[in-house]
């Protein structure tokens, strides 16, 4: 037993002026909304026609969860905080647990609530477990936390972090395979180090392991890689509540936030067909991924595993339910792009060959980005450490960096509180080319 240092997930940055209002009346109302790209990438609005994720409950095992922050009252359940540091479970001292629930089940504030963060998975429950306080996890702590998620009802377990001691046979590899047991769907972050294998718990058997992209779909340059990767996400620049700033929000980067769309995507899944096992759960996000333009030989690839994510599509393509255990218990990995049959090998440890670099074709180019100019006078974000939790020590990308290291040289401008935003359109890469596999 013993303490870990857990990753960092690059700068986070604070927003101020976050209820600014636009002059548009066709536009979304509020500047929170408006910086959301993931909305109309995986277009919400589509997916929420199939399911809103009811009925189902995400363990968030993490820092605590603020379930009095406006875009996440009663979404919020009781759980617990096994960090004996007090405070309780509802108290989240970094922000980081709250940011991820808010991903996964946020649902805005407001009229209609049309303010502020929205969820994925918006009606979806959250169970916060508070297994961490700052930038450590203690693993006996998360372990019997991920335990208590799976005996209150959890049927998907939301990791957010790593930790280098959660091998095989640890306390919490036992806890994880506890979870998979009583057909709980098991999600972890790869890890934010660039580097050619994944971090732990990500790493075990039978785990979702997630991968990030940008907003152009393309892989995150400091996203984790190799042998065992399962799906990517969406996971730079998201905006999120964050209880720790004056303005309740944060944008933030990391493959932490990938995992959690990827457990929204698992829970939109669960409540449209509740019958499914964990593994025939995993089988509809696999089959349903997609590589768009990406120079992807096979599948599972190294950099985007499965592929990235499409939610909408894991609720309606005609997918077989497959076998109970799902495809990530079987042994053999594919061979063709085709193929939804995943490694059994998590738990490889061999060197991967070096990173390739991705294709980022301009048709999936986020239309307007390159050319928006934020007019007003700049206010510069308080940088803090976001977690993507791995194991800490020295040349490990998972560690927190010290304040002024480690972090993008340049950090996004916002525009002063009387500057009004204008929304900014993203037509969706999903619809523009077929996808590599899942069809």
């Amino acid at each position: 037993m013993g303490f870990k240092r857990v990753s960092a997930a690059t700068g986070v940055v604070a927003l101020t002026g976050a209820l600014l209002l636009t002059s548009a009346p066709t536009a979304s109302a509020d500047y929170i909304r408006d910086k959301q790209w993931v909305i109309d990438v995986m277009n919400f609005k589509k997916v929420w026609s199939e399911s809103e994720g009811q009925g189902v409950t995400v363990a968030v095992v993490d820092t605590g969860v603020d379930g009095s922050h406006p875009d996440l009252t009663g979404q919020v359940l009781e759980g617990k905080d096994f960090t004996g540091k007090g405070g309780g479970v509802h108290s989240d001292f970094t922000g980081h647990g709250t940011g991820m629930a808010s991903l996964i089940a946020g649902h805005g504030h407001g009229a209609d609530g049309s303010s502020g963060v929205i969820g994925l998975a918006r009606k979806a429950k959250i169970l916060p477990v508070r297994a961490g306080t700052g930038n450590e996890f203690d693993d006996n702590q998360w372990a019997q936390g991920v335990r208590y998620a799976v005996d209150h009802g959890a049927s998907v377990i939301n990791l957010s972090f790593g930790d280098s001691l959660a091998r095989p046979g640890s306390e919490g590899a036992k806890a994880i395979k506890y979870a998979q047991e009583h057909d709980a769907v098991v999600v972890a972050s790869a890890g934010n180090d660039g580097a050619g294998q994944l971090e732990y718990p990500a790493k075990l058997p039978g785990v979702i392991s997630v991968g990030a992209v940008d907003n152009n779909l393309t892989l995150w340059e400091n996203s984790n890689y190799g042998t065992g990767l399962t799906l990517t996400a969406p996971g730079v620049k998201l905006v999120q509540a964050d209880p720790t700033e004056s303005s309740g929000y944060a944008e933030g980067t990391g493959t932490s936030d990938a995992t959690a769309y990827v457990s929204a995507t698992a829970a939109l899944i669960r409540a449209k067909y509740p019958n499914l096992t964990a593994g025939q759960v995993i089988n509809r996000l696999i089959k349903s991924a997609t590589f768009l333009n990406h120079d992807v030989k096979k599948a599972p690839d190294e950099e985007y595993g499965y592929g990235i994510i499409r939610p909408y599509k894991a609720l309606t393509m005609d997918i077989p339910a497959g076998p109970k255990e799902g495809p990530l218990a079987q042994a053999s990995p594919s061979t063709s792009t085709n193929s939804g049959t995943a490694s059994g090998d998590n738990d490889s440890t061999s060197k991967v060959k070096k990173k390739k670099k991705s294709s980022s074709g301009s048709i999936f180019l986020i239309a307007g980005v390159a050319g928006v100019v934020v007019v007003g006078a700049i206010l510069f974000a308080v940088i803090r450490s976001r977690r993507n939790r791995g194991s800490g020590g020295p040349g490990s990308g998972g560690g927190i960096p010290p304040q002024g290291t480690g972090y993008p040289p340049q950090h996004p401008t916002y525009p002063p509180a009387q500057q009004p935003y204008q929304s900014q359109q993203h037509p969706s890469p999903y619809t523009q080319q077929p996808p590599h596999q899942g069809q």
